[in-house]
């Protein structure tokens, strides 16, 4: 699944950039409060705003603090998935029945300095698992090679029967890297830069999610 990244569209024209990537599979909205990372962008009423104008799946990044108070709001607001960071949730098996319970799917994610083997118990009451491949924060960073091990980890936990998690990548994911990505084991691909800096953004979702599915290793 190919998920392009609205923080590298035109904010200017969002609902003509969201419609320039009808193909994708989901829309990242990375939702930043200049606390938790050291940048600002959007916030809810943006995402009520965005629910509006297209059909493609909401999945909601909250790099904020205190997620366990805000990420229900997205979650009703009619996103399909809300991912909270291991690192500034309280309780997070309470926000996943909350996100739930709310109507979305609940998400994990984990920095890059964030072990996986910390959260496995945890993750069993989780849909998604966003692995950070680069500093969450800004766009346009470099994909952290290094960040495929946690991968491979997470894919052999859900083959096992361990987890049921989507395993979602996100940084530095363009056509030089995803098929890494793929061929680790994830299922699910944020793009910003390699999609919307394309000329054709709809024919770059394309492109990446065919390079994906040519890695993907027979298991």
């Amino acid at each position: 699944m190919i998920a392009p990244s609205i923080l590298n569209a035109d904010f200017a024209h969002l609902a003509d950039e969201i419609a320039a990537v009808a193909g994708a599979d989901w829309l990242h909205v990375d939702v930043m409060d200049n606390h938790f990372v050291p940048n600002l962008t959007l916030g809810l009423p943006v995402v009520e705003s965005i629910r509006k104008v297209t059909e493609i799946p909401i999945d909601c990044h909250l790099m904020i603090e205190n997620p366990d108070r805000w990420a229900i709001g997205y979650a009703e607001a009619g996103a399909y998935n809300v991912t909270v960071h291991a690192e500034a949730v309280a309780d997070p098996i309470a926000t996943a029945a909350n996100i739930r319970a709310a109507g979305a799917r609940a998400g994990l994610s984990l920095k890059p300095g964030t072990p996986i083997e910390d959260w496995v118990e945890v993750l069993k009451h989780f849909d998604t698992l966003l692995v950070m491949t680069v500093e969450p924060g800004f766009g346009g960073q470099s994909f952290m090679a290094e960040m495929m091990g946690k991968v491979r980890t997470a894919r052999n936990l859900v083959d096992a029967g361990e987890l049921s998690v989507v395993v979602e990548v996100d940084g530095g994911i363009g056509a030089d890297t995803i098929e890494i990505a793929a061929a680790a084991g994830a299922d699910c691909f944020v793009a910003g830069s390699a999609v919307y800096s394309a000329a054709d953004p709809a024919l770059a979702v394309a492109r990446l999610r065919a390079a994906a599915q040519r890695a993907v290793p027979v298991r």
